[in-house]
């Protein structure tokens, strides 16, 4: 560690707690640079503080203990703070979630010593805790050393990167639907030899809580044209689908045979969206064989279609007594 950063962690401080690391950029939010700081080190004053600066709709503070907070185990240290300003004014029983980053920056390295919580650990300001941060930030002897670049020509530099956590009380329950209730429905077309239409739409049809129909190109669509039966489902509802969410769905659409029940079914699958709204097969079956009535599958002018919802996901938003996504801004 002291090869990397330049820095000796302190003996008495729990290294799988903090973890130190150089950088090139600097901090994101706040920079607080003193001159002459022999002048403050050397004087009766405990700790000195940055004037505010807001991060996250929240106003914050750096806390610098120059000789070390010695009510905190910071003796022979330098000592800085993340402090919740007094500027504030949430409502009682407030509380903020924070993840934060403080920096010294080495003047001959040209780098940013990062000092942060291991694993990604989250501190929480409230009524009782407006200020934490590290006690042991950096040995004296090792900052006040001209020769390792933190303090030079009496000028030192920390900084401020904090990410409020806030609650969006929001959230979505993906499951996943088997056979939903009404997944089957039977579209019968009659007069089916005399349509002029170049599609057909059913009536719609509810199953998993979207509304769907099916679509039927009687003399085939596109290249199929003269030549197949074309069907597809169709999801009615699609505009409820925003932000890129999508809906997937394994499904069977069959011609039924009226006569022999030997029905002529193919499957598909499809990710259903705002954009993709319905699926199925341009070439679905020949219009020869349709047209035989001995193959059963054309009975007294009459075709039945059918659809069968075999699986589909389906998304519910979760309230705010749900889940908790946490967002950084």
């Amino acid at each position: 560690m002291e090869g990397m950063v330049g820095v000796k962690i302190p003996p008495g401080e729990d290294q799988a707690e903090i973890t130190r690391s150089m950088r090139d950029l600097p901090p994101a939010h706040y920079t607080f640079k003193i001159e002459n700081f022999s002048l403050l080190s050397n004087s009766k004053v405990d700790n000195i503080e940055s004037g505010d600066f807001e991060v996250g709709s929240y106003k914050w503070r750096l806390c610098l203990h120059p000789n070390g907070n010695k009510k905190s185990n910071g003796d022979g240290h330098i000592s800085l703070y993340l402090v919740f300003s007094k500027a504030n004014t949430p409502p009682i029983g407030w509380e903020v979630n924070v993840d934060f980053k403080l920096f010294v920056y080495n003047q001959t390295q040209d780098k940013y010593l990062t000092i942060q919580d291991a694993n990604g650990r989250v501190r929480r300001f409230h009524g009782m805790k407006t200020k934490l941060g590290f006690d042991q930030l950096l040995p004296l002897t090792l900052f006040n050393d001209e020769s390792k670049g933190y303090l030079i020509d009496d000028c030192c530099i920390f900084g401020a990167e904090i990410f409020v956590i806030k609650h969006t009380s929001k959230g979505e329950c993906l499951s996943l639907m088997k056979q939903p209730v009404n997944g089957r429905f039977t579209w019968r077309i009659p007069n089916f030899s005399a349509l002029q239409q170049i599609s057909c739409k059913s009536g719609e049809f509810s199953a998993g809580g979207h509304k769907w129909a099916l679509v039927v190109y009687p003399k085939g669509n596109s290249s199929e044209k003269g030549k197949s039966l074309s069907i597809y489902l169709f999801l009615e509802d699609r505009e409820v689908f925003s932000s890129g969410r999508t809906m997937y769905a394994e499904f069977t659409l069959r011609v039924r045979d009226q006569l022999f029940k030997k029905h002529f079914e193919k499957k598909a699958n499809c990710h259903f969206s705002n954009s993709i709204k319905n699926w199925g097969h341009l070439d679905f079956m020949s219009l020869d064989e349709l047209n035989t009535p001995a193959m059963g599958f054309l009975v007294n002018n009459t075709v039945e279609v059918e659809a069968e919802i075999h699986f589909m996901t389906v998304v519910k938003e979760l309230s705010g007594g749900g889940p908790i996504i946490g967002v950084k801004t």
